[in-house]
């Protein structure tokens, strides 16, 4: 399948994605609506199939790249689904205990596209720990369509429970430093939010289009945050005026990116929405933040 470009698409058509991968409308409801947009052969199926993920394109670290080692780990979570399992990717020669990032997944759970990030981590020094939160429904199936429809059914509380758990078993993994950042996409930029508010001893808090604290759990984040966020991300954008003012008004240290021109997942490079240029600009960005804040 040729890859294309957002710029290939109507952004109206870009927006109708969004909703369509955030559960806001069915098949359906996109084909439907998509249909005044297409031009000759273009069809509304087409232009889905064109932005549905296609995970070859996502591959930047191999699963056996002698850089890294990497393997697949259960770990407990007492407050939520009792036993969970994640990825676990990590320097292959590796001298003493590591910095720990916590990667955390769209909600679609752990995909290869989020494996891959845990392993560009891996590569830049890190133990990386990307959790599956698809786990109590039997793990990522393969089937981006199936994994959104499992993920929705998953109980919300026991989910972010599960995710939390996660952390704590990172910072007190035996090759792990004790200092722990954490980064995340769409939900994972969320869960990334809900863990500077739950975990005080959290060192870096990097959150891909997530979405925002209250005021009032914003006044207990102690970690510093970089922030990414999408300029055609109205839904999540929306949300920035009241996160920025409680950020202020708390003294918490953050800073704030907003990429022209780019849509929500930019950096996902699975899809026509991954936009090159600002992915490799919020990833170098993200790698000097953890540098300063987890290895400085």
């Amino acid at each position: 399948m040729e890859r294309k470009k957002a710029s290939d698409f109507p952004q109206e058509v870009l927006d109708l994605f969004d909703r369509y991968v955030h559960g806001k409308m069915n098949r359906r409801d996109f084909l439907d609506r998509a249909t005044k947009y297409a031009i000759g052969g273009f069809t509304a199926a087409a232009m889905l199939e064109s932005l549905s993920p296609n995970f070859a394109w996502a591959q930047q670290v191999a699963r056996d790249d002698a850089r890294i080692k990497a393997e697949y780990l259960t770990y407990p979570s007492p407050q939520g689904s009792e036993t969970m399992r994640g990825y676990f990717a990590r320097p292959a020669k590796a001298e003493g205990k590591l910095p720990g990032v916590l990667v955390i997944h769209e909600n679609r759970g752990l995909n290869p596209y989020t494996e891959d990030v845990a392993r560009r981590l891996a590569v830049e020094g890190y133990a990386a720990f990307a959790p599956d939160a698809l786990t109590p429904a039997g793990g990522y199936p393969g089937d981006e369509d199936k994994a959104r429809d499992m993920f929705a059914k998953l109980d919300p509380k026991k989910r972010t429970e599960d995710l939390v758990a996660a952390a704590g078993f990172l910072k007190s993994h035996r090759e792990c430093s004790g200092r722990i950042g954490a980064v995340g996409f769409c939900f994972g930029g969320g869960i990334v939010n809900v863990l500077a508010v739950r975990l005080p001893d959290l060192a870096a808090a990097v959150p891909f289009y997530g979405t925002q604290p209250s005021a009032v759990d914003t006044a207990r984040i102690k970690a510093p945050l970089l922030i990414h966020y999408a300029d055609h991300d109205d839904r999540i954008n929306a949300g920035w005026r009241p996160f920025e003012a409680a950020l202020k008004a708390n003294g918490v240290r953050y800073e704030m990116h907003i990429y022209p021109g780019t849509n929500h997942a930019f950096h996902n490079d699975t899809t026509p929405r991954y936009d090159e240029a600002a992915a490799k600009l919020a990833w170098s960005r993200t790698l000097a933040f953890f540098k300063e804040h987890l290895k400085g």
